[in-house]
């Protein structure tokens, strides 16, 4: 009887148990603006400012626009840039790919601490976003 018990519990909590797979393959590439900071919503731009320091990645919604923002902290001087690699929706979630791309050489930068971060504006998706 014990042992009956036992097969009937393993078979029970196995039952529960799934496997959920992530669905990474592309569906289609979005479109999006880069917002300048003055042109982000107001709400969004004080998150922003108080999180620019350090690292980060937030999403808003606001009125039918979903933004996503990504920050890289402090970084020693100006001549900072962003490059959205990728951004495109899959069957369960939102991806976005960007990358910090430092100044070339070429051009003059300034010996002061600055702040790069990156708002994206695209129509709202109800879809999870995965930042890569």
């Amino acid at each position: 009887m014990r042992k009956w018990c036992l097969i009937c519990l393993t078979v029970l909590m196995l039952a529960g148990c799934g496997v959920e797979t992530q669905d990474e393959e592309k569906v289609k590439d979005l479109d999006f603006t880069v917002l300048d900071p003055e042109r982000t919503p107001e709400e969004l731009r004080n998150v922003l400012e108080e999180k620019k320091t350090e690292p980060f990645k937030v999403t808003y919604e606001d009125d039918g626009y979903l933004y996503i923002c990504i920050g890289y902290g402090e970084q020693p001087s100006s001549g900072y840039s962003i490059a959205v690699e990728d951004l495109y929706l899959t069957g369960n979630a939102i991806y976005v790919d960007t990358e910090l791309l430092g100044p070339d050489g070429t051009e003059q930068t300034a010996d002061a601490v600055t702040c790069p971060y990156l708002v994206l504006k695209l129509e709202y998706l109800d879809q999870p976003v995965v930042f890569e």
